[in-house]
């Protein structure tokens, strides 16, 4: 357990920024990776905000964490997903 982990209480409420190319199927692909991650996710909830020219786009995206192995393990599908540039 780190340091972190001791001061991290579950469940939570965790914000996940991901970023990709503006494209129409980076949400509902990411939308599928995370309901495999956290089935109760909200996609409602999603906030979307373009690039300045439009050629990327950033979904801010959160789940109810209930571990850190199910973060590590969204954080782990998501930087290996042909899609995702960035995950913060």
């Amino acid at each position: 357990m780190s340091d972190l982990d001791s001061v991290i209480e579950y469940p939570l409420e965790f914000p996940i920024k991901v970023m990709g190319l503006n494209r129409p199927d980076f949400l509902p692909a990411m939308v599928a990776v995370f309901r495999r991650h956290a089935p109760d996710f909200d996609e409602t909830r999603v906030e979307q905000r373009s690039s300045r020219e439009a050629k990327y786009l950033s979904l801010t995206m959160s789940i109810n964490a209930v571990s850190r192995e199910q973060l590590d393990a969204l954080y782990g599908e998501l930087s290996d997903h042909p899609m995702v540039t960035m995950a913060l």
